[in-house]
């Protein structure tokens, strides 16, 4: 059993979708970061960074519980676990890797940063707002153009669609037409279309 501390972001629902799709048993606990429940003694023990999500792998690698936190390294780690969603060529890992980290460097931090000054930001800051939907697009470019090429962002379905497909989903948030990235559009359905994406995507119930 694995025990997932999570909210209704982009990072959080990227773990519960990987943890729908390799069909790995878990429970949800909800972190409610607006009421700053990130910042709790009991949580704080698991992550001390203070941020969603962490997992508890009750059935960790030696037998015993393990913590884990970091998105991109909680994915990395349920791949190992389950042999699922990650390539066996060292090169298509590579590839694979390569991609996650665009997510986990480019597309999270810059696509939080348009949501804060477009939604949360106390007043409009036009030089932040410029800069960081600018910066939005050209990723979005580089996805697009990548996908003209490619179903997914490596050679199959993998982590590293995992990782990118919950923060596309806020497409609206930073002010993005989808049509204007049609390949980004295709993968977008494609992928959205999945029942366990469908089911992640929804956790923690709370959030309904």
């Amino acid at each position: 059993m694995i025990d997932l501390y999570t909210w209704s972001t982009p990072n959080g629902r990227k773990v519960s979708i990987m943890l729908e799709e390799c069909a790995l048993p878990y429970v949800a606990h909800p972190i409610d970061i607006g009421k700053g429940d990130q910042f709790k003694p009991e949580f704080v023990a698991i992550n001390p960074n203070s941020k969603i999500p962490a997992i508890v792998d009750q059935q960790g690698p030696e037998g015993k519980p393990f913590a884990l936190f970091e998105s991109g390294a909680i994915l990395m780690y349920l791949a190992w676990k389950t042999g699922r969603l990650f390539p066996t060529l060292v090169t298509q890992q590579f590839e694979t890797i390569q991609w996650l980290m665009f997510q986990m460097g480019n597309v999270g931090p810059f696509f939080g940063q348009v949501h804060h000054f477009l939604r949360s930001a106390p007043e409009p800051v036009p030089y932040a707002i410029e800069r960081y939907t600018k910066e939005t697009r050209r990723l979005y470019g580089v996805m697009d153009r990548h996908l003209q090429k490619n179903e997914y962002l490596t050679h199959d379905y993998s982590i590293a669609d995992i990782a990118t497909y919950p923060w596309v989903a806020r497409y609206d948030w930073h002010k993005v037409d989808l049509n204007d990235f049609p390949a980004v559009k295709r993968w977008f359905d494609h992928i959205g279309a999945r029942p366990a994406v469908q089911a992640g995507m929804k956790v923690p119930q709370t959030q309904r």
